[in-house]
């Protein structure tokens, strides 16, 4: 039988999806740093480095209200680069006090450097892996990279084997072929589950000023005579080959999953439409970034700032339950070419 609390914990999740008012959070991301130490191709978070800004310890402070009436149950610590952040881990010494999960996503650059704190305070971390040495140093606009991060991870698995490392992949036209080379250097540094999703090419997020437009957007977005060669690669990762990785949950997305990155990049060509995503995120997550600004989901505008209003206040005013209400996820052209979603039930458990 399921617990009072846990029982009550659903009802709440099952309420906000009903009435669009936030009465459960189950998980929270936020930015606490707003610049990164690598400069990746395919995001521009890095050209604004000489803006810094962060989140403070009376921040994480002031929202522990609103996350104890939400029943917060993971943190994730995105960026930008979240280690950067000098107060980083009493930030999360603020929120392993109240029994909340800290995920963190990480470069993986200053993961040795960080490793017992990460061991103590940061329930798992989540590394980005472009490709093999070369091609990740490449994509990261940064000599020694990959190294660095598997110097990290590896020392990681050394302190204690049975912490959980995964890594996420975004696919594009600068890597697709390296595809296999990234799944064989992800096993050989000891990372446990590793996750694909294309680039977004559209969107005004990740510091993007303007969505990107030609030639930019075609540094990475796959051509359309690519596309043959793109469903070969995934054809194969589906073979004798990688076949296993999909059975023993090593490639975390399904074959099909894996099949609709074809499908994102072909819509661009108009040769099929973007795959439909089921997402709930604006009612079960929310992102808040280093200067403070809320948003819904990192792909929509900021509908709040928690240094002028509580986060309860920002995500039940009448517009921010009016987005929800009205947000039909099939149709709104943000939704439609989002590259990633989240899908959360009320029934399902935070790992």
């Amino acid at each position: 039988m399921m617990p009072v609390k846990e029982l009550y914990n659903t009802y709440k999740r099952y309420r906000t999806l009903q009435t669009h008012k936030i009465s459960a959070l189950p998980i929270v991301i936020l930015m606490p740093h707003s610049a990164c130490n690598c400069r990746c191709v395919m995001c521009d978070i890095w050209k604004d480095n000489k803006n810094l800004k962060q989140l403070t310890e009376q921040d994480i402070t002031g929202l522990l209200t609103s996350l104890k009436q939400f029943g917060t149950q993971q943190v994730l610590m995105s960026g930008g680069e979240a280690l950067l952040n000098t107060n980083f881990f009493k930030l999360c010494q603020i929120l392993k006090n109240q029994n909340i999960k800290v995920t963190l996503l990480t470069t993986g650059l200053t993961i040795k450097k960080n490793a017992q704190q990460i061991l103590d305070l940061v329930d798992d971390v989540i590394v980005s892996i472009d490709g093999d040495e070369p091609l990740h140093d490449a994509i990261r606009n940064i000599p020694g990279a990959f190294g660095k991060l598997k110097e990290g991870v590896q020392y990681l698995k050394l302190l204690n084997p049975g912490y959980r490392v995964t890594a996420r992949t975004v696919i594009h036209r600068l890597n697709f072929r390296n595809w296999e080379a990234i799944i064989r250097e992800a096993k050989a540094m000891g990372i446990d589950q590793v996750s694909f999703l294309p680039a977004d090419v559209s969107s005004h997020a990740f510091n993007r000023q303007m969505a990107w437009t030609e030639p930019k957007q075609n540094e990475i977005l796959i051509a359309e005579h690519e596309l043959p060669e793109l469903q070969e690669m995934i054809s194969r990762l589906n073979g004798n080959n990688n076949g296993a990785d999909f059975k023993t949950r090593f490639i975390a997305e399904s074959a099909e999953k894996i099949q609709d990155i074809y499908r994102y990049y072909a819509a661009f060509y108009e040769l099929n439409p973007f795959p439909f995503k089921k997402c709930n995120a604006p009612w079960v997550s929310t992102v808040i970034e280093a200067d403070g600004n809320v948003r819904p989901c990192f792909f929509h505008d900021t509908i709040g700032n928690i240094r002028d209003a509580s986060l309860t206040e920002i995500l039940n005013s009448e517009d921010a339950i009016s987005f929800r209400r009205n947000l039909d996820i099939a149709k709104n052209l943000v939704c439609v070419k989002c590259v990633c979603s989240l899908n959360l039930s009320p029934l399902a458990k935070i790992a």
